[in-house]
């Protein structure tokens, strides 16, 4: 009598062998082969920057501890960025023995115009950068905030405040009497800044909420972007806007109050982001600059340009 089998014929454990060890070629084997088109991960202490797409961001500027005598760096832009690039100036200089900063005050849009163009290492600017500017590398770090003030000479009889809603009626050529606002019936002569001008950019964003300046014959915009000729010419009949650390030692002209707050009020309401512009990646000279103006001793010297 025959015996009987209780289990799968042997060929079957041969198969699932065979099975087996094909699938661990595959695996081990192949399997690298084929991922070899994915997107390894970066090794640990890779830094961001090896991907020039990757701006710096302010804490990863640094100070070195020397640049070659003779290194030089041209700043252009804001006129708002006056006393703050000087004081910068200055104290970079010191730090560096034999480094030459150059500066120049035609306008942000000039200075990022040259900044695109070469022509300058870094742009100051009273305004952010637009997508377009972005899109051909620029990059804008914040360095200081400002406020823009609203001023009129010194002997302008107009003593009140005016409203945000005033402001925007005033430079949009609704207003065009100051006595439509409690003040001597006289014209208002509003002068306004260049479209070069930062301020002017910002202006329309913070203070006419995006709405264009008025061309009533009681407006004039100004052919260049200065602001002491511009306060000079205000008289005791017109107004105009700067930023506000550019007009508080004035003896000739004063803030007007908007909303009952002046420019030094930390809730006044047209305060604004100051920047620097450079094309990314940034040279070694652009990058101690911006090291120094975000150490403790680059953002003492801005502290004290805002109250010179």
């Amino acid at each position: 009598m025959s015996q009987i089998q209780s289990g799968p014929p042997p060929i079957v454990y041969i198969l699932l062998l065979a099975l087996l060890g094909f699938g661990g070629y595959w695996f081990f084997v192949r399997t690298p082969e084929n991922q070899s088109d994915q997107p390894s991960l970066p090794s640990e202490g890779v830094s961001a920057r090896n991907d020039p797409s990757t701006p710096l961001t302010p804490s990863q500027f640094t100070v070195p501890g020397s640049l070659p005598s003779g290194t030089r760096l041209n700043l252009q832009g804001s006129t708002a960025m006056v006393s703050i690039n000087s004081a910068l100036k200055q104290g970079f200089e010191e730090q560096f023995s034999g480094v030459v900063v150059t500066t120049s005050a035609t306008g942000s849009g000039d200075g990022i115009s040259a900044v695109l163009s070469g022509n300058a290492d870094l742009g100051a600017s009273s305004r952010p950068l637009r997508s377009e500017e972005q899109a051909q590398g620029l990059v804008a770090v914040p360095i200081a905030e400002d406020a823009i003030a609203l001023v009129v000479g010194v002997n302008n009889p107009f003593g009140q405040g005016l409203s945000q809603q005033d402001a925007v009626d005033i430079f949009t050529g609704q207003i065009t009497n100051w006595s439509e606002i409690g003040g001597p019936d006289k014209p208002i002569r509003v002068l306004n800044r260049p479209p070069v001008s930062g301020t002017h950019q910002t202006f329309r964003e913070v203070v006419l909420n995006g709405s264009n300046f008025g061309n009533t014959p009681n407006i004039t915009t100004l052919e260049r972007d200065a602001t002491t000729p511009m306060l000079r010419a205000l008289g005791n009949d017109g107004i105009g806007y700067a930023t506000a650390a550019q007009i508080f030692n004035q003896s000739t002209v004063r803030p007007v109050a908007i909303d009952g707050l002046t420019p030094m009020a930390a809730q006044y309401p047209y305060r604004r982001n100051l920047y620097y512009v450079y094309k990314d990646p940034a040279n070694e000279t652009v990058q101690a600059f911006l090291g120094y103006a975000f150490s403790d001793a680059g953002q003492a010297a801005i502290a004290r340009a805002a109250q010179d």
